[in-house]
C-alpha cells in the first residue's frame, strides 16, 4: 500500500498572516502560505503548526465538518 501522506516542505511561517476560524475567539488559527494551509494552536503560537496541502487540507475540513474529530 502506498503511504497517502505527503512530504511537507519547510515553510517559512514567520511572515504568515494567521486568521482566527471562529471570528476571532477559536483556539485554531490557519494561514495560507506558497500554496500550502498552516494551521497552529492560537493560544501557543510559538508552537508547531500543522502543514497541509491544499488536497489534504480539503479532506480535513470535510472530516471535521461530518464531525469525524467530534470527542464528545
Amino acid at each position: 500500500m502506498a503511504n497517502s501522506i505527503t512530504e511537507q516542505p519547510e515553510l517559512d511561517l514567520s511572515r504568515a498572516q494567521w486568521q482566527s476560524g471562529s471570528r476571532g475567539t477559536g483556539d485554531v488559527e490557519i494561514a495560507f502560505v506558497e500554496g500550502f494551509i498552516a494551521m497552529r494552536h492560537a493560544r501557543k503560537p510559538e508552537g508547531p503548526a500543522l502543514i497541509f496541502n491544499p488536497q489534504e487540507w480539503r479532506a480535513f475540513v470535510r472530516g471535521a465538518r461530518e464531525g469525524d474529530f467530534d470527542l464528545t
